[in-house]
């Protein structure tokens, strides 16, 4: 039971923009995805791990499985640059339901380009919706954006976003998480990690298969304020089955 809450803490703090870092980690120089396995040895999964994320989703094994079972709820968001990601923590009531097992979601953040690929395929943007359930097991839901239209729900988040890291700010106009997301819920499965320091792995992920429209403008607004690309290299599958 010890071993279990360990990691739970070790999940959780791997995506809270709060956690206090026990080394600090980043995209760049000697502190880059390449060096973090060596950063501290509470890092050594980035580096010896044999299911880490992300992936090139290809491949993926045709089968049947229960459809995303998604709710959601209106509430208070708190717009946050943490210095590796621009990030919206939530309020509770927005769920999924997972091989009946109910997740809460916690927050979603972005990266630039984007972390995971389609066969093959890299996009501008991607975001990762991170949900936790009562025992702590984290399962990510993955979408990406290609450049196109400007995205209105994007729009709202943007027009507050923090230009300094630790900086936040309440938004006056919360994001319309269902109405951000694809109509369309088909997705690719398949057991990950964190994508950040600890890389702690067990982590369930999905990756829907249509991507979103946002616009260059507020792809190139993103990357503006995060200053670099904070997307980790593809890792690999070492085995892994992705199921569709």
């Amino acid at each position: 039971m010890k071993g279990k809450l360990l990691l739970a803490a070790l999940l959780i703090a791997g995506f809270s923009a709060n956690a206090t870092e026990q080394a600090h980690w980043g995209y760049e120089g000697q502190e880059d995805p390449a060096h973090w396995g060596k950063l501290s040895p509470d890092f050594s999964l980035c580096e010896t791990g044999k299911n880490q994320s992300p992936v090139n989703v290809k491949g993926a094994l045709k089968t049947q499985h229960d459809k995303l079972k998604l709710a959601f709820q209106p509430g208070k968001q708190q717009i946050v640059n943490n210095g590796h990601t621009v990030q919206v923590n939530v309020s509770g009531g927005n769920t999924l339901v997972l091989d009946n097992d109910t997740f809460t979601l916690q927050q979603f953040h972005f990266h630039a380009p984007s972390e995971n690929e389609i066969d093959g395929k890299q996009f501008p943007l991607e975001a990762h919706f991170v949900y936790k359930d009562q025992q702590g097991a984290l399962a990510v839901l993955a979408l990406m954006f290609q450049q196109g239209k400007a995205n209105p729900q994007l729009a709202q988040a943007w027009r507050q976003m923090p230009t300094a890291v630790d900086q936040t700010a309440v938004l006056t106009t919360p994001l319309d998480i269902k109405a951000l997301l694809p109509q369309n819920f088909n997705f690719y499965r398949f057991s990950g990690s964190l994508t950040t320091p600890p890389c702690s792995e067990g982590v369930s992920w999905m990756v829907l298969d249509k991507p979103v429209s946002a616009s260059a403008e507020q792809i190139a607004q993103f990357r503006a304020v995060v200053q670099h690309a904070n997307n980790r290299p593809l890792q690999a599958l070492n085995g892994r089955v992705i199921i569709d």
